[in-house]
């Protein structure tokens, strides 16, 4: 087989249908509602109580609602495409298991080595956005705090805060790694509970929320543009602040991906995983959208924390500070709900962290079954069926990168790599389509010929911006900072090089071909 053959041999469906069927890694233990607590899971947690305030505060103003449309529109093709996917090929490995059925060997090695490290990180950046919650969370029932040196990440934009690790980041990543290397159920049973929690704060926050919105505080919805050197495109606000705050908030409307790399612990995979994909991106759709109507009018956008200062000109803003929620409520002398955001919070976050360790661990178990990293790591657990190798290894990276590491710039390069993902699945859906029309699909996605080329469309868009001249200079409206870009090539790059040194060389479809 030649050099260019070999990059792009492909597993037959057939093949990974029937390998799902005899597959004994894994125990089938969820139902619909255990997976569609995994995606919600996944995707409502920092979004809703991190993201949607930071970006109202310093991009979007109200219009940060419009944000989370935009980024939801290609966030939505790409779930329709991952459900037809996930009825079709229902394999542990998601979109790199996609990738290798329809793109061929080194597509999926991409998308794999791709969403490894973007799952690995977002459990990183979410569990240390759990520990603002929970330290608010232990000073409202005891009084206590800890040490300012075990309160956060070292952050050298803030050299003289004199935080050193984020203690309570570093626990909660290893905690997850533990409860999901004993039993995949109990995990999934504890996050079914969590997520019903989560649910039930965000919607207590809503209610009592809105009682107190002043329709003043959306106008004007859009807010007139601010020149900022510091700010993404060199301003805030306006459309570009709008369109700036969709790449970023597109961090929170993703996640139902997780969901589909548990697969082969699914009971009926090929019914209950298209369900639980759009159940559970439409739930979480409509709690953005609603916290952030919510938010936005119970307090001015550039409201301070300080009531002595104009706003505008704050020292600090409500809707930016560490643990933004609980200041609404604060701002509004509702200090009884904070106990019950800060519990939401916590449940929230931990919940994402659940979901995208879940996600990584098996996509890491996938790439080492196919023989395309080493194969002791696709060794499930003799006891608990769990693949607890790759677990193990996450939980020490994530814990580290949680403990030590500052949030926003992780969160962008977590976001570029998915949206890459998903114009490659866009794409793959399509090129399926026309090369086995034939195949049995338990979902397919309506619209598909507009439906998928709109999600390429919207990643690329969220990526790189809408191109944008100004003076004869181009000012690229929206989209991902440059630096962020080459970041994410130079860790492509990298996989490239482990892919030519192993993986092509250990790869099973290889083996196969040759013992044929």
């Amino acid at each position: 087989m030649g050099f260019w053959s070999k990059l792009i041999r492909r597993k037959s469906v057939e093949q990974l249908q029937s390998d799902a069927g005899a597959s004994t890694d894994f125990r089938r233990t969820m139902g619909v509602w255990q997976l569609t607590a995994i995606g919600i899971g996944a995707i409502v947690g920092v979004g809703v109580f991190v993201l949607a305030p930071h970006e109202a505060a310093l991009n979007a103003g109200p219009a940060v609602v419009i944000s989370f449309l935009v980024a939801g529109i290609g966030s939505a093709c790409a779930a329709l495409s991952y459900a037809e996917f996930a009825g079709m090929i229902p394999v542990t490995g998601s979109a790199y298991t996609y990738g290798y059925a329809v793109l061929g060997e080194l597509p999926a090695w991409i998308i794999g080595w791709d969403l490894l490290v973007e799952y690995a990180l977002i459990v990183g950046v979410v569990a240390a956005g759990t520990s603002n919650y929970f330290q608010s969370l232990i000073a409202d029932l005891t009084g206590l705090h800890l040490p300012i040196w075990l309160q956060g990440a070292y952050d050298p934009a803030h050299p003289d805060s004199g935080r050193v690790v984020n203690i309570i980041a570093v626990a909660v990543a290893l905690g997850m790694a533990w409860i999901q290397i004993m039993r995949t159920e109990i995990g999934a049973r504890l996050n079914t509970i969590v997520v019903t929690m989560k649910v039930i704060g965000v919607a207590i926050v809503i209610v009592a929320g809105a009682f107190y919105v002043h329709t003043s505080n959306w106008t004007p919805f859009i807010p007139p543009e601010v020149h900022d050197a510091a700010a993404s495109g060199g301003s805030r606000y306006g459309w570009n602040g709008v369109l700036a705050a969709a790449s970023i908030v597109f961090f929170a409307v993703f996640g139902y991906d997780t969901l589909t790399t548990a697969a082969e612990e699914a009971k009926n995979p090929q019914r209950d995983l298209p369900l639980a994909v759009v159940a559970s991106l439409g739930i979480s759709m409509l709690m953005y959208l609603a916290i952030s109507l919510v938010l936005t009018g119970m307090v001015p956008y550039n409201g301070c924390v300080d009531p002595s200062q104009a706003a505008g000109h704050c020292s600090e803003m409500i809707l930016a500070s560490q643990a933004p929620v609980s200041a609404v409520f604060a701002a509004r002398d509702l200090h009884w709900i904070s106990a019950i955001i800060d519990i939401a919070a916590v449940c929230g976050i931990a919940s994402v962290v659940f979901a995208f360790m879940l996600g990584a661990a098996r996509i890491w178990f996938a790439l080492s079954r196919d023989g395309l990293l080493p194969g002791w790591f696709a060794k499930s657990h003799p006891k608990y069926g769990t693949p607890y190798r790759p677990t193990m290894v996450l939980g020490v990276f994530t814990a580290l990168a949680a403990g030590f590491l500052p949030i926003r710039e992780l969160a962008e390069l977590v976001n570029i790599g998915t949206l890459s993902a998903f114009i490659l699945i866009c794409s793959s859906v399509l090129i399926l389509r026309v090369r086995r029309p034939d195949l049995e699909r338990r979902f397919r996605t309506p619209a598909l010929w507009l439906l998928a080329p709109l999600g390429v469309v919207f990643s690329l868009f969220l990526i790189i911006g809408w191109p944008w001249f100004e003076n004869g200079e181009y000012h690229p409206i929206g989209g991902l900072d440059i630096v962020t870009i080459w970041r994410f090539v130079i860790w492509m790059a990298i996989g490239l090089v482990i892919y030519l040194a192993y993986g092509m060389r250990h790869s099973k479809v290889e083996e196969q071909n040759q013992g044929k």
